[in-house]
């Protein structure tokens, strides 16, 4: 149980799914991409699945980003990955951080939805899983090959890219 982590799944294009519709341009929140993404391997630790939101990260609202805080705060588990998206994932991230302590708290997302051949979910995911095992409690976003504290990351508004 120390080494098992919590996947909170809030949306975001890594959870993206594009059901064919007339309009062309509609997505929908599907299942978690982290579950079925952990459901192919055969891990040395375990991993649990709660959805707290599935929406779009420009979508969340305080009220979600207390849902969150509230599902952190009753958990048992001191580490946790939430999947997120990567327009408000330093927003969420903060809010995080200045409401739970004392555990390890990892947010990532991809550029492209999890169910994409060339996603870059699956690398951020197995970067955030590697991260959480040694990492100290705190709140960090792990993304694009970085893993830095929520405070200390930046993002280029040109690329999208976390540095």
């Amino acid at each position: 149980m120390p080494d098992d982590i919590l996947f909170i799944q809030t949306g975001g294009t890594i959870d993206k799914d594009y059901p064919h519709q007339k309009a062309g341009y509609a997505f929908s929140i599907g299942d978690s991409a982290a579950k079925k993404m952990m459901s192919t391997l055969d891990l040395s630790i375990k991993c649990h699945y709660i959805s707290c939101t599935r929406k779009d990260s420009l979508d969340l609202t305080e009220e979600d980003r207390q849902k969150m805080v509230d599902a952190l705060a009753q958990t048992m588990w001191q580490k946790v990955i939430i999947t997120h998206g990567t327009d408000t994932l330093q927003q969420t991230g903060r809010y995080i951080n200045n409401r739970v302590k004392n555990k390890v708290i990892i947010l990532t997302g991809s550029m492209r939805p999890a169910a994409f051949r060339d996603s870059d979910a699956s690398f951020n995911i197995g970067m955030a899983i590697a991260a959480a095992q040694v990492l100290d409690a705190g709140v960090y976003i792990c993304i694009h090959g970085v893993v830095k504290e929520v405070s200390d990351i930046k993002r280029d508004s040109e690329s999208g890219k976390f540095y």
